[in-house]
C-alpha cells in the first residue's frame, strides 16, 4: 500500500500538468526564422523537447535524428496516422546568453541540414518556463507533446530511449 501512494505521489505533478496549455515561447531556426510555440502551422500534434543547460543540450541532441525520423520522416510502423511539428529547443539563459550566437554560428556548420529547421534557439527567460512547465532538473532535457490548441498531453524527460519516443507517439495516437 505505501508503494501505491509513493507512485501516485511520484506521478501527481505529471497528471497535473497534462492539458495544461504550453506557455509561449519564441526562438529562432539557424536559417533566421522566428517561431512562437504553442501556435503554428495547424498540425494537429506538436513535440517540443527543451533544455535550459550545457549538460541538458548533450542529452537534447541524442533525442535529434530518432525524434526526427519518427515524427517527421514517418520511419515506424504507426507514424503515418499522425502529423507532427518537432521542435528541439537550447534555452539559452543567465551567463549562458553569450554563447547563443556562437552555438548558432557553430550549429549553422555542422548540423544535418534535415534537423535545421526543427532546433530553435531561444533567449526566453527560464523562470516563467520553469513554473509553467515544472522543470526542476537543468541537466536534463523535458519534451512535451501538445495539442491543436496547444494544451500539453504527455511529457517525458531525461535521456532518449526508445520506451519514451513511443510514448510521445502513443499520445499522439489516442
Amino acid at each position: 500500500m505505501r508503494t501505491l501512494s509513493l507512485l501516485a505521489l511520484s506521478v501527481l505533478p505529471l497528471l497535473l500538468l497534462a492539458q495544461k496549455p504550453f506557455p509561449s515561447l519564441m526562438g529562432e531556426t539557424a536559417s533566421g526564422t522566428t517561431i512562437t510555440l504553442p501556435k503554428g502551422t495547424g498540425n494537429p500534434w506538436k513535440v517540443v523537447g527543451i533544455a535550459y543547460s550545457q549538460k541538458a543540450s548533450s542529452t537534447l541532441e541524442e533525442w535529434y535524428e530518432p525524434a526526427y525520423l519518427r515524427f517527421v520522416a514517418k520511419h515506424g510502423l504507426f507514424a503515418s496516422a499522425y502529423d507532427a511539428e518537432v521542435y528541439f529547443i537550447p534555452l539559452f539563459v543567465g551567463v549562458n546568453k553569450a554563447a547563443y550566437e556562437p552555438s548558432m554560428k557553430k550549429f549553422r556548420k555542422s548540423a544535418e541540414p534535415a534537423i535545421v529547421e526543427h532546433v530553435l534557439f531561444s533567449k526566453e527567460e527560464i523562470d516563467p518556463l520553469k513554473a509553467a512547465l515544472d522543470l526542476t532538473d537543468k541537466d536534463i532535457p523535458y519534451f512535451f507533446v501538445l495539442d491543436a490548441e496547444g494544451n500539453i498531453v504527455h511529457r517525458e524527460q531525461g535521456t532518449f530511449s526508445e520506451a519514451k519516443l513511443e510514448a510521445l507517439e502513443d499520445a499522439m495516437l489516442q
